[in-house]
């Protein structure tokens, strides 16, 4: 009977001996490649993050750009309507001198310019 018991708690100890075995050395080694590759998933997510944040900000310039060049843009047709409108009024000013002084306008015209 003693020796029953004493091979039921040295199968035991040996039972829990095992299960520590593998805890600390099997399962570590488990545990150690989840917690690596959780890591290694965090590192990616925010690469793509990164990559995210950076075609955001290509976009984000890309449009500047396309608004710049239609400032320029509409810049230059307002310089060119003034200078449309400075010809039509210098258009006008011949014109008119013909028409009241005949040539002796265009020359007076000409020595104030």
């Amino acid at each position: 009977m003693l020796l029953l018991f004493l091979l039921r708690f040295v199968f035991r100890l040996r039972l829990i001996l095992l299960l520590l075995f593998f805890l600390l050395f099997v399962a570590a080694r488990l545990v150690l490649r989840l917690l690596v590759l959780c890591l290694l998933l965090i590192l990616l997510i925010l690469i793509l993050l990164l990559l995210l944040l950076l075609l955001l900000l290509l976009l984000l310039l890309i449009f500047l750009i396309f608004l710049l060049l239609i400032f320029l843009l509409l810049l230059l047709v307002l310089v060119l309507l003034v200078l449309l409108l400075l010809l039509l009024i210098l258009l006008v000013l011949f014109v008119l001198l013909r028409w009241r002084w005949g040539r002796g306008g265009l020359l007076l015209l000409f020595s104030i310019f």
